[in-house]
């Protein structure tokens, strides 16, 4: 980054409507990540519309805010209600609940809140360095590359989004069928839109988002409105900040994590909660301690919420580079920015480098402004927790029918997101992801246009022409892999459990 780009990633940053941005995404993902059955993925689905009357770094910037600090958020739950806000901080309740029962729960906020903030820096600050070298390989990428590469997004997401790999993959099937939906990329010809002309632009993503994650969240909630919500008892006393003999014990756990984070998220479809448990276990085994771990240990806070939240960068560099998002959150945020007219690649870096480098510095920006809001919230943010299901459930379903209208000023729009809220309900309750989805009906067209043209280009030889080209060899092998890796860990496993 030259002199000139970087005076004008601080003046696009200081501007009232990018801090306010800021800020408001902070304080929201906190509050959205700490009401347990809440997510990252659905905040930013929810807040998606709201950005389409933003400039682009002011969208972007509240958007990736709110990604990391929901993560971050539902911390709170976990520590204190022993009720993860997020998948994510599974691993963080292990020893977070422990220590609130011993009376250290404001510790624990604490330990976690510095954690999530020096993990989602270090993050970002390797998105910053990694992202633009690396974006010089989409500069080798033709027709048959981009075939390729949505092909293996689709299906390490599909395989890696759930337990079950062909719920996955059949998700992802399912979402490319919904792509087709639309014009003839080549011909221009109606295809699979019955007549109604409000499909002919194909199926709008904005309502696909918000029903498949926000809608469907709402069912949830309704289903589950006769459970009581569990209530903090204790009282959260002392020093949020711990000593400094405490952070120098956690402080290369922290550092350990934040490596393992980042690399995790760079991996496509494996998200924070792999990531937290991964440097649990890693802290753990490294540990002088580890009979405390599960029984109160700092080191197994510190090492699950650094970790949760140093994947947020880490998941963005394969989303910026190459339009493969490391998570579900992700695989949303990707529709924020093909919204918005930035479509990944070496372009983001490069003619779109003002915005790219302003929403990155943003988001470094973000992690710090996390860390200081979540530290003098946390002695009142118990009570986001005790908000009951009947209120958030409407302002959720307000919010979703007023995004999804304001798009096109179309009731259509409102009509399709009720309907992807009924296929994402149901689609969660048989355990089918739904992440492949949004990301297949995104990289459907781009997959589509690359095959065809490749078909034109290969004369007839395709097999052939595919495999005197490096990159797609290496595409090819990556597929198979992803494809093949849940299958062979499956078999090693079924002679250890006989």
């Amino acid at each position: 980054m030259n002199v000139e780009l970087f005076l004008e990633v601080i003046r696009n940053l200081m501007t009232l409507e990018v801090l306010v941005a800021m800020l408001v995404g902070v304080i929201g993902g906190i509050v959205v990540g700490a009401l347990p059955g809440l997510s990252a993925t659905m905040a930013v689905a929810l807040l998606i519309p709201i950005t389409f009357g933003m400039s682009p770094i002011a969208g972007l910037t509240m958007l990736t805010a709110i990604y990391t600090s929901a993560v971050y958020g539902g911390s709170i739950s976990a520590i204190l209600l022993h009720t993860p806000g997020t998948p994510a901080s599974a691993a963080t309740a292990l020893d977070g609940y422990e220590l609130t029962k011993k009376g250290q729960g404001l510790k624990a906020l604490g330990i976690a809140t510095i954690g999530s903030m020096f993990g989602g820096f270090v993050s970002a600050v390797m998105l910053l360095f990694l992202a633009p070298p690396l974006s010089l390989i989409s500069l080798k990428f033709y027709a048959p590359e981009y075939f390729l590469i949505a092909i293996f997004g689709l299906t390490i997401i599909g395989s890696l989004s759930s337990g079950n790999m062909v719920k996955g993959l059949a998700s992802g099937v399912f979402g490319l069928a919904l792509a087709l939906v639309g014009l003839d990329i080549l011909t221009g010809f109606p295809r699979f839109t019955f007549g109604n002309t409000n499909l002919e632009s194909g199926i709008s993503l904005v309502p696909a988002l918000i029903g498949l994650f926000s809608l469907s969240q709402v069912l949830i909630l309704v289903e589950e409105m006769h459970v009581k919500k569990q209530k903090f008892k204790g009282d959260l006393k002392g020093s949020v900040l711990p000593s400094w003999k405490e952070l120098k014990n956690i402080s290369p756990t922290m550092i350990k994590s934040s490596i393992i984070g980042v690399f995790v998220g760079i991996l496509p479809g494996a998200g924070g909660d792999i990531g937290s448990w991964v440097s649990y276990n890693e802290a753990k085994r490294a540990s002088k301690n580890p009979e405390k771990f599960g029984k109160g240990s700092i080191e197994g806070v510190a090492a699950s919420e650094t970790a949760n939240n140093a994947v947020t960068g880490g998941a963005m560099i394969p989303l910026l580079i190459l339009g493969i998002p490391g998570s579900a959150a992700t695989a949303v945020l990707l529709g924020g920015f093909v919204i918005q007219g930035l479509v990944p690649g070496r372009e983001l870096f490069t003619i779109n480098a003002g915005i790219t480098y302003s929403v990155i510095i943003g988001f470094v920006i973000a992690n710090i402004l996390m860390g200081i809001a979540g530290l003098l919230m946390a002695k009142y943010v118990v009570r986001v927790t005790e908000v009951p299901n009947g209120i958030v459930a409407p302002i959720i379903v307000v919010l979703s029918v007023v995004g999804s209208y304001a798009i096109n000023n179309n009731v259509f729009d409102v009509y399709l997101m009720i309907g992807f809220g009924l296929l994402g309900y149901f689609m969660r309750k048989f355990n089918f992801p739904t992440a492949p989805v949004v990301l297949a009906i995104i990289l459907g067209p781009m997959a589509e246009k690359g095959f065809r043209q490749s078909l034109v280009l290969a004369q007839g030889e395709v097999i052939s022409y595919y495999l005197t080209r490096p990159l797609s060899v290496i595409l090819i092998v990556l597929t198979l892999l992803a494809l093949l890796t849940p299958l062979i860990l499956n078999m090693l496993k079924k002679p250890q459990s006989n």
